[in-house]
């Protein structure tokens, strides 16, 4: 039996939510990563994957002007930089100047691929769209990583930000 509630009450239950963190080289030079919740497989053929940026965020001109990303599935060890990503911002700091994560050149796009994930996948930008107070960027996947080595996924597993792997 369902009963009515409220929204913000209802999607607490979401969790633990999966998380990405996206990729883009700005128009300064600087790759930008930014953590983010909202993310998903759009199309298996061409296989494409999207993600949902707030319209404030530095992330959506980094984006727009590259026109390229990467999406990098963050192992349970990366929760450290996931919260570093996710809570300080490209205009204002070089997160990867700041925040030592191994990286590696992408093989297909110009971006990095984050060494230490589980997965990354090297997309361009294939379009996007306005939704509400967040912008939805699609990107048609030319390339896809594994790590060598067998990695948990970070996911947010309580509405408190609280990181980890899902039980």
């Amino acid at each position: 039996m369902q009963k009515q509630v409220e929204y913000a009450d209802a999607i607490k239950t979401k969790y633990p939510e999966q998380i990405v963190i996206a990729i883009a080289k700005d128009r300064n030079g600087k790759f930008n990563p930014i953590t983010l919740g909202w993310t998903m497989i759009v199309s298996g053929k061409p296989p494409m994957m999207a993600i949902a940026v707030a319209k404030t965020h530095y992330s959506v001109e980094a984006i727009t002007f590259a026109e390229c990303f990467t999406i990098a599935y963050p192992s349970s060890e990366m929760a450290e930089a996931a919260l570093y990503f996710g809570s300080h911002s490209g205009r204002d700091v070089d997160k990867f100047a700041e925040f030592k994560c191994e990286t590696a050149p992408a093989a297909q796009i110009d971006s990095v691929l984050l060494a230490d994930a589980v997965a990354n996948f090297e997309c361009t930008l294939e379009q996007h769209m306005h939704a509400g107070d967040h912008v939805i960027f699609v990107g048609n996947v030319v390339a896809a990583h594994t790590n060598a080595e067998a990695k948990k996924r970070l996911y947010t597993i309580d509405p408190d930000h609280k990181l980890g792997p899902a039980s």
